[in-house]
């Protein structure tokens, strides 16, 4: 089997706005490229963090009646930071939705944070 390359995760997004400032201000992700399709209804914007290939694609789907049931089947993305304690306190203080500082083992080690949509984020200390 020939090896592969993790290049996006696709999550479909009620309000692009929102979603856009959210993934700039909580984790400093920056659009890369942007897919306006009108025949299609659609607009696809690839976000990067500027330090790896992957990207966050997230789909507009124009007008949409209600904002998206997330099911059972989604967990969740990941993200490494230098600083966990700092990028929690700072996530906390910008008051969006954050879960405790949480662990595997005797440290502290991760934490969950909810974008708009309801997706999980969990935000990880740099090995």
């Amino acid at each position: 089997m020939p090896a592969c390359r993790m290049i996006h995760e696709m999550i479909r997004v009620y309000d692009l706005d929102r979603s856009l400032k959210f993934y700039d201000d909580a984790l400093g992700m920056k659009e890369v490229r942007r897919k306006d399709k009108p025949e299609g209804k659609f607009t696809l914007v690839y976000l990067s963090d500027g330090q790896s290939d992957f990207e966050l694609e997230l789909t507009y789907n124009y007008d949409p009646a209600q904002p998206y049931d997330l099911g059972t089947g989604y967990g969740h993305i990941a993200v490494e930071v230098d600083n966990l304690d700092a990028a929690h306190a700072e996530h906390q203080a910008k008051g969006y939705t954050v879960g405790p500082l949480k662990g595997l083992g005797a440290t502290k080690d991760y934490y969950f944070l909810t974008d708009p949509d309801g997706y999980q984020i969990e935000v990880m200390r740099k090995k």
